[in-house]
């Protein structure tokens, strides 16, 4: 038999989706998406975003997680046996995400001492490329390692194991409930020191002047989806997992809405603190703002510590204090992205928390590895393309089809509307998920494809064929393994 698991409180598990949902995407993914996508117009359509596509998605994962109490395996293998291949395809999804996430976790945790005596110097991009990195492209990259990588990873990967392998409520939850209060009290701390800066509402002025002729851009509304889509962790199964341990008497859409709100204020008011800072650094380097804002890693790993060499010795202050909030929302989502992988393979071969954690844990380990290599930024980006792309996108279309279409939502209302206080999932709610989002969803797969596959070198290619075929082959060994649950 499984593993009876529950959260101990409301908070335990309201906390914990927080925590998953707040990650390295709403600190420097959000504030590039919605500059180059208009700016103050860019809010009208990831408000629409979240109403018609974060929410409704929610409820869909909320709602299976709370009916079958099991992981995506158990519950696709309930709704027809036929569909467990399928399950394991979604399931591997989040687990690759997991070991490459691991890995710029652990670029940041490198970047929390260096930071303290500003160690990248006066060329953070070499720094980061070519002493973090050890940087090396094509094939030769894979004779290159490095150092500072693999201690890092070996670090982050422990405290992994060390929060995940406990139960529910003294690892993950306890650890949300210290890492989150921390994060926010931090990062506002951090917005408001950047928006006092001289040059600060240069940076603002460009994050928030609405740019009117685009709204009508295709292309926005896009990035907006897409953005909500990440950001929420939709189509991870962290969501069905974490809800999966829910007691019976919770308000669900109450605390879905909490959780979509509270992620998009935080991604939001981030966003302010960061343009300051840029605004900062647009006055006193004379360099215009839209030469200083890109996306991800060239933001965090370039882009800031050649602002905090700016600040003189306050950089040596605010830079160690932003680092740590990055490394404290990746550890967060790093713990949710272990969690449904944990648990479907619990619900199958019943190994045990422990036992399953720890295994986990090890191949993940394994796996990164690659990314300590001098081409392991290069297959990073590859993979997450991909993945999000392809395979993140394209589970959110197999659960609507499977959970929304095969199985039908009005198997899971009761169990919404159950505790429901603010209001009642109904017809509105049946359609949106069933008509509109395919729709949605599958113009952004479509879209996605198409900039994959447009370009792309030998190296390239070969790296997406390595994960097409580990997603087609990998499945199919987890279906035909037998059980060792009587239940499952």
């Amino acid at each position: 038999m499984s593993e009876e698991i529950r959260w101990n409180s409301k908070i335990s598990f309201l906390v914990a989706m927080i925590g998953s949902a707040v990650g390295l995407g709403n600190i420097w993914r959000y504030p590039y998406v919605a500059y180059s996508n208009g700016g103050g117009a860019f809010l009208l359509p990831y408000i629409i975003s979240i109403i018609c596509i974060g929410i409704p998605l929610l409820f869909v994962e909320y709602g299976a997680g709370f009916k079958f109490k099991a992981g995506i395996s158990k519950v696709l293998r309930t709704i027809n046996t036929k569909y467990e291949y399928i399950a394991w395809y979604i399931q591997l999804v989040p687990f690759f995400i997991m070991t490459y996430y691991s890995c710029i976790v652990a670029w940041d945790l490198i970047y929390i001492p260096t930071s303290i005596v500003k160690g990248w110097g006066s060329n953070p991009e070499s720094y980061f490329v070519n002493v973090v990195l050890n940087n090396v492209d094509g094939f030769a990259g894979f004779t290159h390692i490095s150092l500072y990588v693999l201690i890092a990873i070996t670090i982050i990967w422990l405290i992994s194991w060390f929060i995940s392998h406990r139960d529910i409520n003294s690892g993950l939850a306890k650890a949300n409930k210290i890492l989150i209060p921390l994060l926010f009290i931090i990062m506002i701390g951090i917005v408001f020191y950047g928006l006092s800066l001289p040059g600060a509402m240069i940076g603002v002025n460009s994050l928030i002047t609405p740019d009117f002729n685009r709204i009508l851009d295709s292309n926005i509304w896009l990035a907006a989806f897409g953005q909500i889509f990440f950001s929420l962790n939709l189509g991870l199964t962290i969501v069905l997992a974490y809800a999966s341990y829910l007691p019976d008497d919770v308000d669900i859409p109450k605390s879905a809405l909490t959780v979509a709100f509270t992620n998009s204020i935080f991604e939001v008011f981030t966003a302010f603190g960061i343009f300051g800072i840029l605004g900062y650094m647009s006055q006193t380097s004379g360099i215009a703002i839209n030469k200083l804002i890109t996306e991800g890693t060239g933001l965090a790993f370039i882009a800031f510590p050649e602002v905090f060499n700016l600040m003189g010795i306050t950089g040596n202050i605010i830079g160690p204090l932003f680092f740590i909030c990055i490394l404290f929302a990746g550890i967060t989502s790093l713990l949710s992205l272990i969690e449904p992988v944990t648990l479907s393979i619990n619900n199958k071969f019943g190994f045990g928390r422990r036992n399953t954690v720890k295994l986990l844990c090890i191949v993940g380990f394994l796996i990164s590895l690659l990314y300590c290599t001098g081409c392991g930024s290069t297959i990073i980006g590859l993979w997450d393309a991909f993945l999000n792309q392809f395979g993140l996108i394209l589970n959110g279309i197999l659960e609507i089809i499977i959970i929304g279409w095969i199985y039908g939502l009005d198997k899971l209302t009761d169990g919404l509307n159950k505790n429901a206080t603010l209001f009642k999932l109904g017809d509105k709610w049946i359609f949106i998920v069933k008509y509109i989002l395919p729709i949605i969803l599958g113009i952004m797969w479509i879209s996605g494809m198409y900039s994959l596959f447009e370009t792309g070198d030998t190296f390239s290619l070969l790296m997406q064929i390595i994960i097409i075929l580990i997603l087609i082959i990998v499945p199919y060994i987890f279906t035909k393994l037998p059980a060792k649950n009587d239940d499952y």
